[in-house]
């Protein structure tokens, strides 16, 4: 029980390979997340694995490791796909980490970036390949690219990229692909859809699970505000006036997202937006900025809730509720990364208790109102008196608190 309890404090005794474990001690890291704890035994074995865990856990290193050592000893490629262009460049940064040691070479494949470019980095032979569903098929349809010999398959943030209907897209990628491989998928849900991905396409997969699906990441204080419509602007700007960190806000729309970035801006606040009608270069300028603190706040849509890591978001803000519920537990997870303590604010309609449900459903458990002073209270909270609704911490009485 003791070495069990040591081995889970550190990287020795999962099955990596010492050159690995000397470069993971050079960027301080320590000590595996539950995840990586798991999963990385498993997958270095060449098995199949089914990764459950919330974001924002080290899913990456998790499937990241494994793929660069059993690479270096075989012949083959590895291939990621990912659900939007932001995650691509995310999962792409943390295997050059490691990768770039062995000689590895990686490559991106996403939309809104040059053909061009992607065609010439595929002919330095990438060992390594990032790719969202729709370009990679664009380049199998141009033979700029062969999948025949990919050894290591990833499916990462599967849920989304169903979310997002590339079914499809995947089915048509499988078909590329040698049945001589190790799939790997890694998710923060596992729906229906992903079950019958598994079952199709996998040679019996471990299950490795941290957290049931649809839970949060650890250490996030949730509220929720039920408010008329008209009056979220207002409340937000009292709650931005409380909080001094970082705040990812979340819209539902694109030209919501455009709308209330525009608004903050004439506040006198400094805010980017990421959503689907900007460029690739105009989102990765938003998400350099903010990672840098050239923007306080960082406006985005779904497309955007599975690519940010950004470490030290104070505040996440659910400004409109998402179309899915399980998209909650990604909009969260952007704060409270790898343990660190996070906040997520939401704000409701008095007509969204259907929502508020779903979401709760999810996640187990109910979500706490709180009230602000300043505003009356509305909706549907009075049919919850069941819940106690905690006044908002900012607001109770003597709390001076100011970051």
């Amino acid at each position: 029980m003791n070495q069990l309890n040591q081995n889970n404090n550190t990287f020795y005794g999962l099955g990596i390979a010492p050159k690995i474990l000397d470069l993971l001690e050079q960027m301080k890291f320590k000590t595996p997340t539950p995840i990586q704890f798991k999963a990385i035994p498993v997958a270095i074995e060449g098995k199949d694995v089914i990764g459950v865990a919330q974001t924002g856990t080290g899913k990456t290193l998790a499937f990241g490791i494994p793929m660069i050592q059993r690479l270096a000893s075989i012949q083959g490629r590895g291939l990621v796909l990912v659900p939007t262009r932001e995650l691509a460049l995310q999962v792409e940064e943390a295997i050059n980490k490691v990768g770039s040691s062995f000689g590895m070479r990686t490559a991106v494949i996403i939309g809104g970036a040059s053909m061009h470019i992607q065609i010439q980095a595929l002919r330095r032979n990438p060992r390594v390949i990032i790719a969202t569903p729709g370009r990679l098929i664009d380049h199998l349809g141009q033979s700029t690219l062969r999948i025949d010999d990919v050894k290591i398959l990833v499916l990462d943030e599967a849920d989304r990229m169903l979310d997002m209907g590339f079914a499809p897209q995947i089915d048509r990628i499988m078909r590329y692909l040698s049945p001589d491989r190790q799939t790997m998928l890694f998710s923060a849900t596992i729906p229906e859809k992903i079950v019958r991905i598994a079952a199709a396409h996998m040679k019996l997969p471990v299950n490795v699970e941290v957290a049931p699906s649809g839970t949060a990441a650890e250490h996030i204080l949730q509220e929720l505000f039920i408010i008329k419509k008209e009056e979220k602007a207002q409340l937000l700007g009292k709650l931005l006036d409380q909080y001094r960190g970082t705040v990812l806000l979340f819209s539902r729309t694109k030209r919501g997202a455009s709308r209330i970035a525009r608004g903050l801006r004439s506040m006198g606040y400094s805010a980017a937006e990421i959503h689907s009608d900007r460029s690739l270069a105009q989102r990765r300028e938003a998400l350099e900025g903010f990672k840098a603190g050239k923007y306080r706040i960082l406006v985005a849509t779904d497309i955007a809730a599975r690519g940010i890591d950004v470490k030290g978001i104070e505040l996440v803000i659910n400004y409109d509720l998402p179309d899915d519920a399980e998209n909650y537990v990604h909009r969260i997870g952007r704060t409270a990364r790898a343990g660190h303590e996070g906040h997520a604010i939401s704000f409701a309609t008095p007509d969204q208790r259907a929502e508020v449900g779903s979401i709760e459903k999810l996640m187990r458990s109910p979500l706490p109102i709180a009230k602000h002073p300043e505003f009356q209270s509305a909706g549907f909270e009075v049919s919850r008196t069941h819940h106690q609704p905690p006044r908002h911490r900012l607001f109770q009485q003597g709390s001076r608190r100011r970051r």
